[in-house]
């Protein structure tokens, strides 16, 4: 599971699809309507937000935004109540582990959105997230795969 602190609009087609599914189990695992994932890593900011399930809602939104967008059609159903939430800080480590971590990404699969954001020294972050100095975070997996 990915639910990326940077802005949806960085990703290929399959990386927006992913992270829509993915976003999804999350809201799933924190309604507590699957026994899987409960203990990832990914879901510790959104566990530890006031508001857990406004905040995945909150996300979902926006990756909905970005989707259609592009002209996805994406079930904005699947996201329930929108509320303005509380940011959940994400810092300037944690950003660029994960912008290097697309980037790599994208460099074997994507070519053509890697090139598109090339000129991008310090990406935006998901509109839940505001964005503060610091290092990685400590639950941040990206060596191993995630």
């Amino acid at each position: 599971m990915r639910l990326w602190s940077l802005h949806p609009k960085y990703l290929d087609p399959q990386g927006l699809v992913a992270l829509w599914r993915e976003a999804l189990l999350a809201k799933a695992v924190l309604r507590g309507e699957t026994r899987g994932y409960t203990r990832h890593p990914q879901l510790e900011r959104f566990n530890a937000h006031p508001q857990p399930r406004s905040a995945i809602n909150s996300y979902l939104a926006a990756v909905h935004a970005e989707a259609a967008h592009r002209g996805y059609a994406f079930d904005h159903s699947k996201i329930g109540p929108v509320r303005a939430v509380q940011p959940i800080p994400v810092s300037s480590g944690q950003l660029a582990c994960e912008w290097q971590h697309l980037q790599n990404k994208l460099s074997a699969r994507s070519p053509v959105v890697l090139a598109q954001w090339s000129g991008v020294l310090t990406p935006a972050c998901h509109p839940l997230f505001r964005r503060q100095p610091g290092p990685v975070a400590s639950w941040e997996r990206a060596s191993g795969g995630a």
